[in-house]
Formats: structure tokens, sequence, C-alpha cells
């Protein structure tokens, strides 16, 4: 009780001691920002720190894993090609039609070593070989229905021992005990998880003749998890002491890795943790972020594999050693405490220097109120050469103290016109800064819409040089080797192809940069003429796509535009109508005379049965460069068509709804109106079918 008693005395004795001295709160005033301040900014530091080195960390394996995941998808579309290829040779059809058994077998052979084929199989039309009946296998069923199908299956033990012992034997891996993995009642993975394609090979009137079928295993592949991290993982992507892995996974089970067990050995046969089980074959989702592999913590991402029915069978993997990030991070962070430590501790010197100069001469100017108080008239705070504030205080304290009366009324004054002008000069400084930043905004989007248009023709330009050579190179190749080109006859129609779709690129990007330049006169163009135009141009296209084709071509005026880009403009649309319905479709072509207040003219309507487009992106379609066909598109496509329809004084309207349809329509006049003024474009998620 005496001790509560002692310490309620000393905190009184100390708050009395602080609230009656401006130097305490001035000391206290100043160091509060160091010796509060500093640990909470620390705090900050750490957790954003932390907090950004995860998501970097997560971003970047996501973006390692979507490499991998391109190049795995492309290791198995280059197999269902060649296959296709060989399906379509001159050697395999030639063999087929004097039913040479010896030579066919010559064939697979040769195929199945050149493409690197653990099996490849001429079945019957029925699916179905001497020895085997494979027409259970969905690659299979698509081939028989004359269509090219490649995917991941799982093989059975009696499946993988029917095609090879050896691979059943290659298959096989004994399950090692692994830390935090699901339990397993097996000690060994007898399936085989195995990149299978089929083709189906033609006769002329288009009957299936034969099917190529062809697998490659993927259990102990280690060339094909080898390459795919040392493409995901390239020199000097990572820290010297962290290293890169990848794996491919049957079911919770490693078949192929490039991670190691503390011996040196590839971790084949251990398991997934239960936790990453659970989330990406369980629920189907990916994972990104720190994982248990093996022996150590990675950053790691998996993704599902599924097989050719769509159904989960296992997960793709890329990841890398944790650690050593995780301690550079520990090392720069304890850098940042320590500098941020030594500037508070200077800070904390400095101001307690210069909290000197502020309470010294109020302490002064409290003694002198003392004495005033003491009816000592003579008080005074004396001469002060400072310049600053306090300075021209105790002078002014000294000055009130000889005439406080009629000083009183006039600092009154001062103060008021003080204020005044202050509020004058913030106004005026906030009306120019204001005028400075709009002008500011408006020259840097005039800089950049310029930067644009010249990078971009640049860029085009530039490309241009390279792929004219190739074009020259490849037709003097088909020149001089004649009709010793047969054998590569399909790789130079593919070189060929590629090098006109560059050019069809480099022509958009010269259009969007330069739109003037590749403006056309304007004519009196039929649009149900041009409509009827580009289905003669694109049918080849839409019967292979099984698109039907529906037109209810009404209009009777014709308008004011240059043939040509209203073609282009009604190719681009049907082309874009057609690649959304993958799985065929209704494709509708109207146009109709409309005429309203302030328009007189055509709609042309080009609507279609697709998948739609997304609401988020609807927004957006018009935009240069904006694509939803990853690798297949430009984005300059709708962003050029709408720049011409809008240059005669017409306008494009936009109606879609995920799942059932999108319909693109073009208001375009009788008597076109020039303009370079661009407009807002017209969207919808509603849709009328």
């Amino acid at each position: 009780m005496g001790r509560l008693r002692l310490e309620k005395g000393a905190f009184r004795h100390l708050y009395a001691a602080f609230a009656g001295s401006v130097r305490h709160k001035l000391m206290a005033l100043v160091l509060a920002p160091l010796l509060l301040g500093v640990p909470v900014l620390l705090l900050i530091v750490w957790v954003w720190g932390t907090e950004g080195y995860n998501r970097l960390m997560v971003n970047k394996v996501s973006a390692d894993l979507g490499t991998a995941e391109e190049y795995f998808d492309r290791v198995q579309t280059r197999a269902s090609v060649h296959l296709d290829g060989l399906a379509g040779s001159y050697r395999l059809i030639t063999a087929l039609d004097r039913n040479d058994p010896a030579g066919l077998a010559r064939i697979l052979q040769d195929g199945a070593k050149a493409q690197r084929l653990d099996y490849l199989l001429l079945l019957d039309p029925s699916g179905r070989t001497e020895a085997q009946d494979r027409s259970h296998w969905p690659v299979v069923r698509a081939a028989m229905d004359g269509k090219e199908l490649h995917g991941l299956e799982v093989f059975p033990p009696d499946e993988l021992e029917a095609l090879s012992p050896d691979l059943r034997r290659r298959a096989a891996l004994e399950l090692l005990p692994t830390r935090n993995a699901r339990p397993h009642d097996a000690h060994s993975e007898e399936r085989g998880l195995m990149m299978v394609a089929a083709v189906p090979v033609l006769a002329e009137d288009g009957t299936v003749r034969a099917i190529l079928e062809g697998g490659t295993l993927l259990n102990g592949n280690l060339d094909i998890v080898d390459r795919l991290n040392a493409l995901v993982y390239q020199e000097a992507s990572l820290p010297a002491d962290s290293a890169g892995t990848a794996t491919l996974f049957l079911d919770d089970v490693r078949i192929a890795t490039s991670v190691r067990l503390p011996d040196g050995q590839r971790a084949l046969g251990t398991q997934v943790s239960q936790e990453v089980y659970d989330k990406v074959m369980g629920a189907g989702e990916s994972w990104m972020g720190s994982a248990f592999v093996v022996d150590q913590r990675y950053v790691s991402g998996y993704r599902p594999l599924t097989d050719v029915s769509g159904k989960r069978v296992g997960m793709i993997y890329v990841g890398f050693v944790e650690t050593p990030l995780r301690k550079a991070l520990t090392r720069a962070l304890a850098g940042m405490f320590v500098m941020f430590l030594a500037v508070s501790a200077l800070g904390t010197l400095a101001s307690i220097r210069w909290a000197q100069a502020i309470f010294l001469p109020l302490e002064r100017m409290s003694r002198v109120i003392q004495r005033v108080e003491n009816k000592d008239d003579s008080a005074r705070v004396g001469p002060n050469p400072s310049q600053d504030e306090l300075g021209r205080l105790s002078r002014a304290f000294d000055h009130l103290l000889d005439s406080l009366a009629s000083r009183r009324e006039e600092l009154r004054r001062w103060g008021q016109e003080l204020d005044r002008k202050v509020a004058e000069r913030t106004a005026e400084a906030e009306a120019a800064n204001q005028t400075l930043r709009q002008a500011q905004q408006h020259l840097v989007m005039n800089e950049k819409l310029t930067a644009i248009g010249e990078l971009t023709a640049g860029v085009a330009h530039e490309i241009n040089n390279p792929v004219a050579v190739i074009q020259g190179n490849l037709d003097l190749l088909k020149e001089v080797l004649g009709d010793e080109a047969a054998p590569v006859e399909q790789e130079i129609r593919l070189i060929d192809e590629q090098t006109l779709r560059i050019q069809a690129i480099i022509n958009k990007l010269l259009q969007f940069a330069r739109p003037g330049d590749f403006a056309g006169y304007a004519e009196d163009a039929d649009v149900n003429a041009a409509l009827s135009d580009c289905l003669v141009l694109t049918r080849h296209n839409l019967n292979r796509a099984r698109v039907t084709v529906e037109t209810r071509l009404e209009a009777a005026t014709s308008v004011e535009m240059n043939r040509g880009e209203l073609q282009q403009v009604l190719i681009n649309l049907v082309v874009n109508a057609m690649q959304a319905m993958t799985d065929g479709g209704r494709l509708i072509l109207e146009s109709r005379d409309v005429v309203a207040d302030d328009f007189e003219g055509v709609t042309l309507m080009v609507r279609d049965t697709g998948h739609g487009i997304q609401p988020a992106d609807l927004s957006r379609i018009f935009d240069p460069f904006f694509t939803t066909k990853k690798q297949k598109g430009t984005g300059l496509g709708l962003s050029i068509s709408y720049a011409i329809v809008q240059r005669y004084g017409g306008r494009i309207t936009v109606e879609s709804q995920p799942g059932i349809g999108t319909a693109f329509t073009l208001w375009l006049r009788r008597h076109a109106r020039f303009t370079e003024q661009p407009s807002a474009p017209v969207f919808s998620a509603r849709f009328l079918d």
C-alpha cells in the first residue's frame, strides 16, 4: 500500500513538472515523432515489404506456370500436327494403295522415331488392329468421325502391356515416403500418363481410310520436364543460390520432375502435400504461393491437368527454392531498419539542439511575465539578435509592455489584414496550379498519342523489310528446287502463309498509325452487293466452321463510302463472328433502310450465335491492341473498322450477351459526313434473339 502511494506521488510530481514546463512539452513534441513514429513506420515497412514480396513471388510463379503450360500445350499440339502431316504424306498413301505391310511398318517405325513417340499405330476405320481394339479411346473415336484430337490419357497397366512390355516397366514407380503427403494404400504407381493424339487418314472422297494413333509416355520422361525447366528458368532468372524446378504429376505422384532428393536423385515417386492436393485435384483450382516440396519450401505454382474427357488426372508444377529469396528480403529489411535507426538518432540530436533555440527565449519571456505580475514595471526580455519568429516575438513583447493598450487594437487589425492577404494569395496560387495541371495533362496526353503513332509506324516499317527478304528468298527457293521441293511442300506453304500473315499485321499497324494514308475515295456503294461479295470470299471458311448463313437483305438505298473499305469492315465482322462460333452456329446478315431525324441511310447487322462478349470486355473491344484471341489476333481489326465507319459519319453499335451471341450494327449514311473527331461507341449487354 505504501509502495502504491509512493508510485502515485512520483507520477503526480512528474506530471506537474511536465505540465508546468515549456521545455518538457517542447522536448516531448520534438522527440515523439522520432521515438513513436519511427517504430510504427518500421513496422509498416516490414508488413508492406513482406506483403509486396509475397505478391511479387506469386506473380512470378504465376507467369512461370503460364509459360510452362503454353510449352506443354505446344508439345502436345506439335505431336498432333506431325501425325497429321504423316497422315497426308505421299509415302503413307502410296503404301496403303499398294497394301504393303512391310512398307507401312517401316513408315510407322520411322515416324515414331522422328517424333520421339513411344508407340505409333495404324488402325482400320473402326479403330482396330489385328491384335487390339482401340475404339474405346476418345481420341480414336474422334478420328473415326474424321476429326483430329490430342490430349492426355491415363493408361492402366494392361493397356501399357498390350502396347509394349517395356512401356509397363518404364511407367512403374515405387512410392517414396513424403512429409505432409496424403496417406496412400498402394506402394507403387503402375499406371502411365500418356500424351496421345489420333488423326484420320482420309480418302479422296473424304471418308476415313485409316487412323494414325501415337503417344508419348510421360512417366520418367525427363527430357520433356528438363526442357520445360530450362525454358521457364533460364540462366540468371533466379539468384545464384536458388534453383527452379518443374514437375508432372499423375494424380499426386511425381512421375517426371527436376526436383532433387537430399542425395541428389530425382524425386520420382514422391507425393505432393495434402494441402496442395485438396485444392488442385480436389477443388480444381490453381495453387500459387509457398508450399512444402519433398524436403523444403518452394515458391510454387500448381495447376490441374485434365484428360481428353475433361477429368482431372494430374498436375503441372513449377517453382523455385524460397529460402535464398527470403534471406535476401530479410537482409534488405534489416539494412533499411539500421538506416532508419541511424537517421533517427541523428535527427534526435539535431532536434534537441534546435529545440534549445526555441525554449530558451520562451523561458526568458516567462520570467519577465512573472516579474510583471510582481509589479516590476522595468522587466524586459532585452535585446535578442535572432531574426526568426521568436526573436521578433521577444522584441514585440518588450514593445507591448511599453504601449499595451494602443498596440492591442493595432495588432488585431494587422492580424485581420494578414489573414485576408494569405487567403487571397492562397486562392490565386490554387487557381494558377489548377490551370497548370490541366495544361500539363493535355500536353502529356498529346505526347503519348504522338509517341504511340510514331512507334507503331516505326515498328511496322522495320518488320516489313525482313519479311520482304523472307518472301523473296522463299519464292527463289521454290523456283530453284522445283519438283524437288515436294517433300517439304507443306513446310514451304506454312512459311508462305505465316509471311502473308505478318504482312497483314504490318498493314493493320500502318493503318492504325496513319489512317489517312489508307482512306479511299467515296462512291455510291450497294450494301447488298458488298455483303454478297463478302460471303463469296468467306464461304469456304464458314462451311469448314459448320456455320450456316441467313441473309435478310431489304435495303434499297446505296451509301456514300469506299466499297473496298466497306468490304474490309464487313469481312472483319464476319470473320470475328465465325471465330466466336467454335462449335458451329448461325450467322445472320441483315440490311435495312433507315430514315430518322438526323440520319438517312442503311443499317447493316452482322449477328452470330457464338459465345458472346463478357461485360468486362465489352467497353474495350474497339481499343487498339485489345484482343481476347490470345496468340491469334492483333487487336486492331475492330479499332480500324470503327475508325473507317466514323470517318464517313457513320457509327457502330454492339449488343452482346454471354452464351447467346453478339450483334454488330453498322449505321451508314446515304450522304457521307466526313469527320476526324472520334465519337464514343454504343454498347449493350442485352441481346434479343
